[in-house]
Protein backbone atom coordinates (compact mmCIF):
# COMPACT_ATOMS: atom_id res chain seq x y z
CA UNK A 1 0.00 0.00 0.00
CA UNK A 2 1.28 3.42 -0.98
CA UNK A 3 0.17 6.71 0.55
CA UNK A 4 0.29 9.79 -1.62
CA UNK A 5 -0.02 7.40 -4.52
CA UNK A 6 -1.38 9.96 -6.96
CA UNK A 7 1.78 12.06 -6.84
CA UNK A 8 4.78 11.99 -9.15
CA UNK A 9 6.86 9.50 -7.17
CA UNK A 10 3.91 7.71 -5.60
CA UNK A 11 2.80 6.52 -9.03
CA UNK A 12 6.37 5.43 -9.80
CA UNK A 13 6.58 3.45 -6.56
CA UNK A 14 3.33 1.71 -7.49
CA UNK A 15 4.64 0.88 -10.95
CA UNK A 16 7.90 -0.43 -9.49
CA UNK A 17 6.07 -2.97 -7.34
CA UNK A 18 3.43 -3.84 -9.92
CA UNK A 19 6.07 -4.70 -12.51
CA UNK A 20 7.54 -7.34 -10.20
CA UNK A 21 4.18 -8.95 -9.48
CA UNK A 22 2.78 -7.16 -6.43
CA UNK A 23 -0.86 -6.29 -5.97
CA UNK A 24 -0.75 -2.57 -5.24
CA UNK A 25 -3.20 -0.35 -3.40
CA UNK A 26 -2.66 3.34 -4.17
CA UNK A 27 -4.21 5.81 -1.75
CA UNK A 28 -4.59 9.59 -1.82
CA UNK A 29 -7.05 12.39 -1.09
CA UNK A 30 -6.87 13.84 -4.62
CA UNK A 31 -9.81 11.95 -6.10
CA UNK A 32 -9.35 12.68 -9.81
CA UNK A 33 -5.57 12.30 -9.76
CA UNK A 34 -5.97 9.02 -7.87
CA UNK A 35 -8.47 7.73 -10.41
CA UNK A 36 -6.20 8.76 -13.28
CA UNK A 37 -3.14 7.03 -11.80
CA UNK A 38 -5.10 3.87 -11.03
CA UNK A 39 -6.51 3.78 -14.57
CA UNK A 40 -3.10 4.27 -16.14
CA UNK A 41 -1.45 1.61 -13.98
CA UNK A 42 -4.36 -0.81 -14.48
CA UNK A 43 -4.03 -0.45 -18.24
CA UNK A 44 -0.35 -1.34 -18.03
CA UNK A 45 -0.32 -3.99 -15.30
CA UNK A 46 -3.90 -5.27 -15.15
CA UNK A 47 -6.94 -4.24 -13.14
CA UNK A 48 -6.47 -7.30 -10.92
CA UNK A 49 -3.16 -5.85 -9.69
CA UNK A 50 -4.03 -2.20 -9.09
CA UNK A 51 -6.53 -0.92 -6.53
CA UNK A 52 -7.36 2.60 -5.41
CA UNK A 53 -8.65 3.80 -2.06
CA UNK A 54 -9.35 7.35 -0.99
CA UNK A 55 -7.60 7.71 2.35
CA UNK A 56 -6.61 10.76 4.36
CA UNK A 57 -3.45 9.82 6.26
CA UNK A 58 -4.25 12.41 8.94
CA UNK A 59 -7.62 10.79 9.73
CA UNK A 60 -7.15 7.89 12.14
CA UNK A 61 -10.65 6.58 11.50
CA UNK A 62 -10.06 6.48 7.75
CA UNK A 63 -6.64 4.83 8.09
CA UNK A 64 -7.96 2.21 10.50
CA UNK A 65 -10.90 1.45 8.22
CA UNK A 66 -8.67 0.83 5.21
CA UNK A 67 -6.29 -1.24 7.33
CA UNK A 68 -9.16 -3.40 8.57
CA UNK A 69 -10.60 -3.81 5.07
CA UNK A 70 -7.28 -4.92 3.61
CA UNK A 71 -6.57 -7.19 6.57
CA UNK A 72 -9.73 -9.10 5.73
CA UNK A 73 -8.32 -9.60 2.22
CA UNK A 74 -5.05 -11.08 3.45
CA UNK A 75 -3.30 -8.06 4.87
CA UNK A 76 -0.74 -5.55 3.68
CA UNK A 77 2.81 -6.91 3.36
CA UNK A 78 4.41 -3.62 2.28
CA UNK A 79 3.60 -0.09 3.40
CA UNK A 80 5.21 2.88 1.66
CA UNK A 81 4.72 6.12 3.57
CA UNK A 82 4.99 8.60 0.72
CA UNK A 83 2.34 11.26 1.44
CA UNK A 84 3.79 14.74 1.91
CA UNK A 85 3.28 18.44 1.30
CA UNK A 86 6.13 19.80 -0.82
CA UNK A 87 5.99 23.39 -2.13
CA UNK A 88 7.39 23.51 -5.67
CA UNK A 89 9.08 25.90 -8.03
CA UNK A 90 6.44 26.22 -10.74
CA UNK A 91 7.68 28.22 -13.74
CA UNK A 92 10.22 30.79 -14.87
CA UNK A 93 8.07 33.71 -13.77
CA UNK A 94 5.99 32.11 -11.07
CA UNK A 95 7.32 30.70 -7.84
CA UNK A 96 4.91 29.32 -5.29
CA UNK A 97 5.35 31.42 -2.19
CA UNK A 98 7.52 29.66 0.35
CA UNK A 99 7.58 31.48 3.66
CA UNK A 100 10.82 32.41 5.33
CA UNK A 101 11.50 30.94 8.77
CA UNK A 102 10.79 34.19 10.60
CA UNK A 103 7.28 34.35 9.16
CA UNK A 104 6.44 30.71 8.53
CA UNK A 105 2.75 30.32 9.48
CA UNK A 106 1.98 28.10 12.44
CA UNK A 107 -1.01 26.62 10.64
CA UNK A 108 1.24 25.54 7.74
CA UNK A 109 3.77 24.05 10.17
CA UNK A 110 1.02 22.03 11.84
CA UNK A 111 -0.61 21.00 8.57
CA UNK A 112 2.58 19.88 6.84
CA UNK A 113 3.76 17.91 9.87
CA UNK A 114 0.31 16.37 10.23
CA UNK A 115 0.44 15.05 6.67
CA UNK A 116 4.11 14.14 6.32
CA UNK A 117 5.00 12.89 9.80
CA UNK A 118 1.85 12.23 11.82
CA UNK A 119 0.36 10.52 8.76
CA UNK A 120 3.35 8.18 8.59
CA UNK A 121 3.01 7.50 12.33
CA UNK A 122 -0.69 6.62 12.02
CA UNK A 123 -0.21 4.41 8.96
CA UNK A 124 2.78 2.66 10.49
CA UNK A 125 0.82 2.04 13.68
CA UNK A 126 -2.29 0.67 11.98
CA UNK A 127 -0.63 -1.37 9.24
CA UNK A 128 2.63 -2.16 11.04
CA UNK A 129 0.91 -3.54 14.13
CA UNK A 130 -0.96 -5.98 11.93
CA UNK A 131 2.30 -6.95 10.22
CA UNK A 132 3.82 -7.61 13.64
CA UNK A 133 0.98 -9.97 14.54
CA UNK A 134 1.55 -11.88 11.27
CA UNK A 135 5.33 -11.68 11.92
CA UNK A 136 6.21 -10.36 8.48
CA UNK A 137 6.18 -7.09 6.64
CA UNK A 138 8.06 -4.12 5.25
CA UNK A 139 7.61 -0.43 5.97
CA UNK A 140 9.42 2.04 3.72
CA UNK A 141 9.41 5.73 4.61
CA UNK A 142 10.08 8.12 1.74
CA UNK A 143 12.35 10.81 3.14
CA UNK A 144 14.63 13.10 1.09
CA UNK A 145 18.24 14.08 0.63
CA UNK A 146 17.15 17.00 2.82
CA UNK A 147 16.91 14.51 5.69
CA UNK A 148 20.71 14.53 5.84
CA UNK A 149 21.67 17.94 4.42
CA UNK A 150 20.25 21.44 4.69
CA UNK A 151 18.50 22.97 1.69
CA UNK A 152 20.75 25.29 -0.28
CA UNK A 153 18.51 28.34 -0.28
CA UNK A 154 20.58 29.97 -3.02
CA UNK A 155 18.85 27.88 -5.67
CA UNK A 156 15.52 29.56 -4.87
CA UNK A 157 16.77 33.15 -5.05
CA UNK A 158 15.14 35.64 -7.41
CA UNK A 159 16.85 38.64 -8.93
CA UNK A 160 15.75 42.01 -7.64
CA UNK A 161 14.11 40.67 -4.49
CA UNK A 162 15.36 41.93 -1.09
CA UNK A 163 17.07 39.33 1.10
CA UNK A 164 14.30 39.54 3.66
CA UNK A 165 11.75 38.55 1.00
CA UNK A 166 13.66 35.87 -0.90
CA UNK A 167 11.71 32.58 -1.23
CA UNK A 168 13.15 29.58 0.62
CA UNK A 169 12.48 25.91 1.09
CA UNK A 170 10.19 25.88 4.14
CA UNK A 171 11.52 24.62 7.46
CA UNK A 172 8.76 22.04 7.89
CA UNK A 173 9.92 19.97 4.92
CA UNK A 174 13.41 19.35 6.32
CA UNK A 175 12.10 18.66 9.81
CA UNK A 176 9.54 16.16 8.51
CA UNK A 177 12.05 14.27 6.40
CA UNK A 178 14.57 14.08 9.26
CA UNK A 179 11.72 12.97 11.50
CA UNK A 180 10.86 10.14 9.13
CA UNK A 181 14.41 8.84 9.46
CA UNK A 182 14.02 8.96 13.24
CA UNK A 183 10.72 7.07 12.98
CA UNK A 184 12.46 4.53 10.76
CA UNK A 185 15.16 3.82 13.33
CA UNK A 186 12.64 3.58 16.15
CA UNK A 187 10.32 1.14 14.39
CA UNK A 188 13.17 -0.95 12.98
CA UNK A 189 14.28 -1.85 16.48
CA UNK A 190 10.79 -1.92 17.97
CA UNK A 191 9.54 -4.60 15.58
CA UNK A 192 12.82 -6.36 14.80
CA UNK A 193 11.74 -9.46 16.74
CA UNK A 194 8.49 -9.53 14.77
CA UNK A 195 10.30 -9.75 11.41
CA UNK A 196 9.01 -6.35 10.30
CA UNK A 197 11.73 -4.46 8.45
CA UNK A 198 11.65 -0.67 8.37
CA UNK A 199 13.88 1.49 6.15
CA UNK A 200 13.89 4.94 4.59
CA UNK A 201 14.62 6.00 1.04
CA UNK A 202 15.94 9.53 0.54
CA UNK A 203 15.63 10.58 -3.10
CA UNK A 204 17.26 13.63 -4.60
CA UNK A 205 15.42 16.09 -6.83
CA UNK A 206 13.38 14.64 -9.68
CA UNK A 207 13.14 16.52 -12.96
CA UNK A 208 9.55 17.51 -13.70
CA UNK A 209 9.70 20.47 -16.08
CA UNK A 210 11.01 22.88 -13.44
CA UNK A 211 12.22 26.30 -14.64
CA UNK A 212 15.55 26.17 -16.46
CA UNK A 213 17.27 28.54 -14.03
CA UNK A 214 16.26 26.44 -11.03
CA UNK A 215 17.44 23.26 -12.75
CA UNK A 216 20.77 24.89 -13.63
CA UNK A 217 21.37 25.97 -10.03
CA UNK A 218 20.41 22.61 -8.57
CA UNK A 219 22.36 20.47 -11.01
CA UNK A 220 25.45 22.55 -10.24
CA UNK A 221 25.24 21.03 -6.74
CA UNK A 222 25.03 17.43 -8.00
CA UNK A 223 28.17 15.51 -9.03
CA UNK A 224 26.24 13.70 -11.78
CA UNK A 225 25.28 17.10 -13.17
CA UNK A 226 21.59 16.36 -13.55
CA UNK A 227 18.39 15.74 -11.64
CA UNK A 228 16.95 12.25 -11.34
CA UNK A 229 14.56 10.82 -13.90
CA UNK A 230 11.24 9.92 -12.34
CA UNK A 231 11.76 6.19 -12.93
CA UNK A 232 15.29 5.98 -11.49
CA UNK A 233 14.12 4.98 -8.01
CA UNK A 234 12.19 1.93 -9.16
CA UNK A 235 15.08 -0.46 -8.61
CA UNK A 236 15.63 0.85 -5.09
CA UNK A 237 11.93 0.42 -4.26
CA UNK A 238 11.99 -3.16 -5.53
CA UNK A 239 15.14 -3.93 -3.54
CA UNK A 240 13.96 -2.35 -0.29
CA UNK A 241 10.51 -3.95 -0.44
CA UNK A 242 11.62 -7.46 -1.35
CA UNK A 243 13.59 -10.30 0.23
CA UNK A 244 16.62 -9.03 -1.70
CA UNK A 245 17.08 -6.73 1.31
CA UNK A 246 16.10 -9.31 3.93
CA UNK A 247 18.99 -8.37 6.27
CA UNK A 248 18.52 -4.61 5.94
CA UNK A 249 16.59 -2.61 8.50
CA UNK A 250 16.80 0.77 10.19
CA UNK A 251 18.72 2.35 7.32
CA UNK A 252 18.31 5.54 5.32
CA UNK A 253 19.29 4.90 1.72
CA UNK A 254 20.26 8.19 0.08
CA UNK A 255 20.08 8.24 -3.74
CA UNK A 256 20.79 11.79 -4.85
CA UNK A 257 23.38 11.68 -7.62
CA UNK A 258 26.07 12.36 -5.02
CA UNK A 259 24.75 15.73 -3.85
CA UNK A 260 24.95 14.93 -0.14
CA UNK A 261 28.61 13.91 -0.29
CA UNK A 262 29.96 16.87 -2.26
Amino acid sequence: MITGGAGLLGAEHAAALAEVGARVVVTDVADQALADVAARLSAEYGSDRIFARRMDVTDLTAVAAVAQELEQQGGVDILINNAAIDPKVKSDNEIEEMSRFEYFPLDQWNFQIKVGLTGAFLCSREFGARMAVRRRGVILNIASDLSVIAPDQRIYRRLGVPDSQQPVKPVAYSVIKAGLVGLTCYLATYWADKNVRVNALSPGGVYNQQPDEFVRKLTHLIPFGRMARRDEYRGAIQFLCSDASSYLTGQNIVIDGGRSVW
